[in-house]
């Protein structure tokens, strides 16, 4: 019986790993990187101090960390957003549980709170560093349908999955590039590509997330075998979103900390 049991929380375990991660721990420490390469030294100080001495690559999985924490249960709906294709984010119902869109705003305020604790400025910085990297993966700004794609079953390499994990992590882990390998090899960009990306707020960042997303469904198939050619088509995308996330993560860091 004992064993039995502890085979039934190793695979509840694995299945957890399997699904729980947004971009994937590479992902996320991929894009906390790359924020650190656009921080101010105001910001770079200001961060270190909160984080006692801890570098954003180390807490961008923390929101991840805690989902099996029952205390932490609010924040599960602050990871993605949905809503129906041809509709905007304004118009359709808001979750009254809050969104990824509530989650960044409130870790901002927070952050530029005066009263509020370290501890509390701490946890949401971590947050914040999180929530950035989940709004560039374009699947959590998905469908409610079909939960952001963890219902849209596809295949790859042969292997079952759904189409959420695939752009979670499956991409990134046959990439078979470490956070730092992502971060040090992004994408060499020109003064206006960079100033390009600054651009925006939050809101626009999504939409842009979103429509990515659409382009995603209009191109895979439930039950579609995905493979190398899907790589060739998407990493690029996946490497663009990782630092986008990371330069935005910094353009908000840098304001709030200017």
């Amino acid at each position: 019986m004992r064993n039995k049991l502890y085979l039934l929380l190793i695979i509840l375990a694995v299945t957890f790993t399997a699904t729980a991660d947004d971009w994937g721990r590479t992902g996320h420490r991929a894009t906390a990187e790359i924020a650190e390469q656009y921080l101010s030294k105001k910001a770079r100080k200001a961060i270190k101090e909160l984080l006692d001495g801890q570098g954003l690559a180390i807490v961008s999985t923390y929101a991840d960390d805690i989902k099996s924490d029952s205390a932490y249960k609010k924040y599960g709906p602050w990871h993605y957003v949905n809503f129906p294709f041809g509709q905007t984010y304004i118009e359709h119902p808001k979750n009254e549980e809050g969104d990824i869109i509530v989650a960044i705003q409130e870790s901002i305020a927070t952050l530029q709170n005066k009263a509020a604790s370290k501890q509390e400025k701490a946890f949401s910085l971590k947050l914040l560093v999180h929530f950035m990297g989940d709004l560039h993966q374009p699947l959590h700004i998905g469908l409610a349908d079909d939960k952001g794609g963890n219902d849209f079953q596809v295949r790859w390499f042969g292997d079952g999955t759904n189409l959420h994990t695939v752009w979670d992590s499956k991409m990134i882990t046959e990439y078979e590039m470490s956070y730092s390998e992502l971060a040090t090899t992004a994408p060499t960009l020109s003064e206006r590509e960079l100033e390009k990306i600054k651009k925006g707020n939050v809101i626009d960042w999504m939409y842009e997330s979103r429509t990515l997303c659409e382009d995603i469904y209009a191109n895979t198939e439930v039950g579609e075998k995905l493979w190398y050619p899907y790589m060739y088509q998407y990493m690029d995308t996946v490497r663009a979103q990782l630092q986008k996330g990371g330069i935005r993560l910094a353009v908000l860091l840098n304001e709030i900390y200017k």
